[in-house]
């Protein structure tokens, strides 16, 4: 069965695993997903992700869940902005600052994946595929 919208199924395995406090998550892997997972590492809301291969063959992308003092997990939010049934596209001027520049907004732009700090630098919109904080 194919799955319509996989970005959405990354956010919402790494946000389940983080309420049930697991070190780690797996996800299939894609491109566009190592890119999202890189922007997280950039920006310390987690550990390390690795590309790994099960053994039937299929790749498949190891997250590692970064926790604060207290066992709180870093990410409080990860919530998906545009949807395949409702794209939301944002020019520069339109770039949300998400809580006040303390989160982080994940942006598809024509120079590839950029948090929302990068897009403004380099005065580029973009599809705005999610938010984080």
């Amino acid at each position: 069965m194919s799955m319509t919208d996989p970005i959405a199924d990354m956010l919402t395995r790494i946000r389940n695993a983080c309420g049930s406090r697991h070190r780690r998550v797996d996800i299939p892997a894609s491109k566009l997903k190592e890119e999202i997972a890189r922007l997280l590492l950039e920006n310390n809301y987690i550990k390390d992700y690795k590309t790994l291969e099960t053994e039937d063959g299929r790749k498949i992308i190891r997250v590692y869940l970064r926790y604060a003092a207290g066992d709180q997990p870093v990410i409080r939010e990860l919530r998906r902005v545009s949807t395949p049934g409702l794209r939301k596209y944002v020019g520069v001027k339109d770039i949300p600052r998400v809580r006040n520049g303390l989160g982080m907004a994940i942006l598809s732009t024509s120079q590839g994946l950029m948090t929302d700090r990068q897009a403004r630098h380099a005065r580029t919109g973009g599809e705005l595929l999610a938010v984080v904080w």
